[in-house]
């Protein structure tokens, strides 16, 4: 049984845990991304996201903008938040979302006003919320309490033979003292969704997931409407690596999920977990950074991310740490990879013992340490958009 590992980290005023103190600042649409860029630059310390979408989209796809626009805001790692949107009637549905967390949050939009007196009104209020959150302080809380997603990138066969066992002896321990987690990337459990399904906590929960899986794959892999899939999935990396086929891929990607531990829900994309602790499987883009966005979007706080040929994704949101056992990988890339799993393949370390250093090294930054990711500034921000805009 692992020890819950005690972190200081930040209690927000909805009681969930962020080990981030960002001061964002949220464009409703990709035409207010200027006006965002320039309140950035007048206050430092603040955390600009830009997208490219926001405009002229509707029904479903509507829905998941907003709950991920809603979703970015309120996620425990963000202290406070300045959203500047064309129209103020989307830009109010994105304040108000962001307001039932509790934490500060300002709208302010251009259309009648300009991007220069609306740039200087938000910039003040930036400016108090910096203040306000460099003053917040980091309280004792405990690693479980931490909402963790996982998703794997540039997979090779070292990767389901170590760095991905690893995040699931990691997913096995954490859940069993209370926390959540969530994994995803729906095409890549094909070949292997029947073990997946085997891991659904119950017969409602599978059928859920089935549901899911099936419209997805239906949409990817329908080879009738002339798909091709060559060098997409599995890429010319995993190739490379060699995977050479989706279930080789799958088999490996599954090992994330742990031995033990049973999946209790299955979540729309960028859905936050409702079902109290546990492991979530989310239907997710198997596209590194659409995915670790949407899953800062649910209020994951930290993402653990094993690669093999070597993947470089981070997130302005939520800190991703990358681990590999590829020993080529660990040496080329040593850059990006935040942990060093290898010695399971030449028989140096166990399986138990790096999972025991993935639970070290993501208490390690709950407490403030970068990760290689964001040291390196990747802030891969991208929403995933399901239809044509109107």
């Amino acid at each position: 049984m692992a020890t819950d590992r005690k972190i200081f980290a930040y209690r927000r005023e909805n009681g969930k845990v962020g080990v981030r103190n960002h001061v964002a600042i949220l464009p409703v649409d990709d035409i207010s991304n200027s006006c965002v860029e320039m309140v950035a630059h007048n206050i430092k310390g603040t955390l600009p996201l830009s997208h490219a979408y926001g405009r002229l989209q509707f029904g479903e796809d509507l829905e998941l903008f907003f709950r991920t626009m809603i979703g970015i805001g309120a996620n425990p790692n963000v202290a406070a938040v300045v959203v500047i949107g064309i129209e103020p009637g989307w830009t109010k549905r994105i304040v108000d979302g962001i307001a039932k967390t509790g934490k500060p949050v300002a709208g302010f939009s251009i259309e009648g006003r300009g991007d220069l007196k609306t740039a200087a009104e938000a910039s003040q209020k930036a400016k108090e919320f910096v203040h306000w959150a460099t003053e917040l302080q980091r309280t004792e809380c405990k690693l479980s309490e931490c909402f963790i997603s996982v998703k794997c990138g540039e997979s090779d066969t070292t990767t389901g033979l170590s760095s991905c066992p690893t995040v699931g002896n990691f997913i096995d321990k954490h859940c069993a003292l209370g926390g959540f987690a969530s994994f995803g990337e729906t095409s890549e459990l094909t070949g292997a969704e029947h073990i997946v399904k085997a891991k659904a906590a119950n017969k409602e929960v599978e059928a859920k997931f089935t549901a899911m899986f099936d419209d997805y794959t239906k949409l990817v892999f329908d080879q009738k409407a002339g798909t091709d899939l060559s060098e997409s999935q599995p890429t010319k990396g995993n190739i490379a690596g060699g995977l050479t086929t989706i279930e080789e891929k799958a088999l490996g990607n599954v090992e994330k999920l742990g031995k033990k531990t049973k999946f209790i829900d299955a979540l729309k994309p960028a859905e936050a977990p409702a079902k109290g602790p546990g492991l979530y499987f989310m239907d997710t883009s198997s596209a590194a950074a659409e995915a670790v966005t949407l899953w800062a979007a649910a209020g994951a706080v930290i993402h653990l991310f094993p690669t093999g040929q070597g993947n470089v994704i981070g997130n302005p949101i939520e800190p991703v740490i990358k681990l590999s056992g590829n020993p080529k990988t660990c040496a080329s890339m040593a850059e990006h990879i935040d942990l060093d799993v290898s010695g399971i393949l030449r028989g140096e370390q166990t399986l138990d013992q790096a999972g025991d250093a993935l639970l070290d090294i993501a208490a390690r930054t709950a407490n403030g340490r970068l990760t290689a990711a964001e040291a390196l500034g990747h802030r891969e921000f991208v929403l995933t958009k399901l239809y044509r805009s109107a």
